[in-house]
């Protein structure tokens, strides 16, 4: 009885030690995401420093001295996680982005940002997986890989780092580069995933005809049916809201049902094996189109401001978190005696990225321009030098594949998957600092800014008026609502080139679209225009009908 009771005492002091530095990691890491934050707020006329490389740099600097503090044992407070960053930490940022685009500037270059998102993902991915066959094999360092491996790694630095890209460029002074840079990096993250997922789910030991027609069909499949749902799933949000009247008896429940069905929706694509950044990036989409209209004055500023909120502090906490995570010193155990190879890895994998962006992007903006009437319409060749270096940073998307394919459960003990792992975080680290430092003064080398024009103030009073979620803390988000009048203002004229026939048609289908879109859509879904309650008491507002302006 005695020896029993001593052992449930021990048991229950090593739990009790246990949660108390949880507690206290948690404490640390809360703490330097205030440091990250006043300090990013500090720097922030900085031309060179971006509040992403700060919480980098303060993820290193607490990982140097968490080392040294614990001899060697350990350097992170908490140990990275493919599924704690799929799960928990991404659907936000990517649904905050789908919310709050630009919705005018996102459709308008939609058919060049799929150019650059899917096809230049797939041509990347494609040259960066023949470079490394090639490559490794002569440096002895793929003797253990399988073709599976190789065609993960292209899928792995394949994807661009979108979270950081978007903090560097600004929106205001760079509307045309900023929505293609925008749109590819989410359309390539839920490539880049896609892909990865499509490589693991098959038998790639066995090559023919037949396998790859399966895996492309597979591929457009997934990207098809995961936009599908996440369309569907911003539609019912919009059509329940719209209905029920929600806001008349308590704006909360406005507000946590759009956050809940936003989230379902990633949940149910990774549930059903899709992608779920796609879905919950047009469920942001549809969502500030129906849905953000049809909730009450209060509901739509509180939304405005806490998705921008919960999108920011995330996306600081990812930096933060691959800043601790890259001095893992298990990992840099196993290439220590062999610190040229990694090295030489991660030049070779630094050299094939540079490589397989500059393949799509250059011939791909030649393609876009043949279907561009204006020039102003057209790609210059600055925007697509920039275009190529701002897609040039890796960043947690590629850390989070790279654990998945060559850790188990966070952990590795073949040396061949330790090289790929310290080469990944070297590849993230040297490109979000490098070429994250370099991309502002490039920038401004490349594209001098010229002040904006100033708009009259009945135009500025009529877009207040009815402005979508606008963010006023990350300098990506927010934008007045796309403006329709624009659009309408287009003349029929008989195309007489290839080039203005295909000019013509983007114009008629953004027509056909509002048509629709007005006489169908927005009668049953709701939108601009429509008015819920009237701004009374829940009591008093119970009694008010539909209205539509």
């Amino acid at each position: 009885m005695g020896t029993e009771l001593s052992y449930a005492l021990s048991k229950l002091q090593m739990l009790s030690t246990s949660d108390y530095a949880s507690v206290v990691s948690m404490n640390i890491f809360v703490a330097l995401l205030c440091a990250c934050i006043v300090i990013g707020h500090l720097l922030e006329e900085n031309r060179w420093v971006n509040e992403s490389i700060t919480a980098l740099l303060i993820g290193i600097c607490t990982g140097v001295v968490i080392l040294l503090q614990s001899r060697g044992k350990s350097s992170h407070l908490l140990v990275f996680s493919e599924d704690l960053f799929f799960i928990y930490l991404l659907p936000p940022i990517i649904f905050n982005a789908g919310f709050q685009v630009k919705k005018k500037q996102f459709f308008v270059n939609f058919m060049t940002i799929m150019l650059f998102g899917a096809v230049g993902t797939l041509i990347n991915c494609s040259i960066i997986t023949f470079g490394v066959i090639q490559i490794f094999k002569r440096m002895g360092v793929g003797k253990s890989l399988e073709i599976g491996d190789y065609l993960a790694i292209g899928a792995i630095f394949a994807a661009t780092d979108s979270v950081c890209t978007l903090q560097v460029l600004n929106q205001d002074e760079t509307p045309l580069l900023y929505s293609l840079v925008f749109g590819e990096g989410v359309v390539n993250d839920a490539t880049s995933v896609v892909l990865f997922n499509a490589i693991k789910s098959f038998d790639l030991n066995i090559i023919d005809h037949r396998i790859g027609l399966h895996f492309f069909g597979n591929f457009f499949y997934l990207f098809i049916a995961s936009t599908v749902l996440g369309v569907l799933a911003g539609l019912l949000s919009a059509y329940i809201i719209k209905t029920l009247y929600i806001g008349r008896h308590s704006t909360d429940r406005e507000v946590a049902l759009m956050m809940l069905m936003a989230y379902l929706s990633y949940i149910l694509a990774e549930l059903w094996y899709l992608s779920g950044i796609l879905t919950v990036f047009f469920c942001g989409i549809v969502m500030s189109h129906y849905t953000w209209h049809n909730v009450t004055e209060s509901s739509r500023i509180t939304t405005k401001h806490a998705f921008a909120t919960l999108s920011f502090v995330l996306e600081t906490f990812i930096f933060l978190y691959v800043g601790m995570d890259a001095l893992d010193i298990e990992k840099w155990r196993f290439v220590s005696d062999r610190p040229k190879t990694s090295v030489a890895v991660s030049s070779v994998l630094l050299g094939l990225v540079l490589a397989g962006r500059a393949a799509f992007v250059f011939p791909l903006s030649f393609l876009s321009n043949l279907t561009k009437k204006s020039e102003s319409e057209k790609i210059s060749f600055s925007e697509q030098v920039i275009i190529w270096w701002a897609g040039l940073m890796r960043g947690a998307v590629s850390m989070a594949l790279a654990y998945n394919q060559f850790t188990l459960s966070g952990h590795t003990e073949l040396r061949t998957n330790a090289i790929m792992i310290t080469s990944t975080i070297t590849v993230v680290l040297v490109s979000t600092m490098v070429f994250g430092l370099m991309t502002k003064p490039l920038i401004r080398f490349l594209l001098p800014v010229s002040p904006p024009p100033k708009r009259k103030n009945s135009l500025a009073n009529m877009e207040s008026s009815n402005n979508p979620p606008k963010s006023i803390t990350v300098p990506f988000l927010g934008g007045s609502q796309d403006s329709e009048n624009e659009l309408d203002g287009n003349e029929d004229h008989r195309p007489s080139t290839i080039r203005a026939l295909l000019s013509t048609s983007t114009h008629n289908v953004h027509r056909l679209w509002r048509t629709f879109d007005n006489s169908i859509m927005r009668p049953v879904f709701g939108g601009r225009g429509f008015v819920p309650v009237a701004t009374t008491s829940p009591t008093e507002g119970s009694g008010n009908i539909q209205q539509w302006h």
